[in-house]
């Protein structure tokens, strides 16, 4: 098979991985029902006059599963950091000891939950947008490569649906996962 083409089919491979690892991130920050690191994960604090991820100025951690706790490394950070919980307006209601900030993270009602399945849902079509597209971008390199006969052509856009289809069914088995966690009570 022509050069041009696998260069294409593997670009086209790299892009649809890519929008795949992009949904598992977005999933990661998909809380569901119990209490994890990762929910902090986009939290910025201000650190000396810079935005800086809460992860570089603290440890976070979940001694159970309702429990987040924030040890700052310098406790001149405790009230930024949890002014910084209060900005990213993730629903907690953090509390400062004066040695660290503990967040109580409630359960779960079942119309949040349905909501959570409704993001969950949002961000699983957006893959798939972006899985069709390079779909689209490499049926269309493939029409533009000169040397390559029409059947070798027409085998690449077979191969290229063929791999649409397995990164689509791929997107929908991580959704389902990610929907059956958030549903659980």
């Amino acid at each position: 098979m022509n050069e041009d083409i696998n260069f294409i089919l593997d670009t086209a491979k790299e892009a649809m991985t890519n929008a795949i690892k992009h949904l598992e991130k977005q999933f990661v920050n998909i809380r569901a029902g119990k209490a994890s690191p990762s929910m902090l994960g986009s939290v910025m604090v201000e650190y000396y006059g810079s935005q800086t991820p809460l992860s570089q100025v603290a440890n976070v951690n979940t001694p159970d599963g309702r429990t987040i706790t924030v040890q700052p490394w310098e406790k001149s950070m405790l009230q930024e950091i949890e002014r910084a919980i209060m900005i990213a307006n993730l629903g907690f209601n953090p509390m400062n000891n004066g040695e660290s900030i503990i967040i109580n993270v409630p359960a779960l009602t079942e119309e949040r939950r349905r909501e959570l399945a409704k993001q969950a849902k949002a961000e699983a079509e957006d893959a798939k947008v972006g899985i069709r597209n390079a779909r689209k971008e490499a049926n269309n390199d493939i029409k533009k490569v000169d040397d390559a006969s029409e059947d070798v052509q027409k085998n690449a856009e077979m191969d290229v649906q063929e791999m649409t289809d397995t990164f689509v069914k791929k997107a929908d088995e991580i959704f389902h996962v990610k929907e059956k966690e958030i549903m659980t009570v």
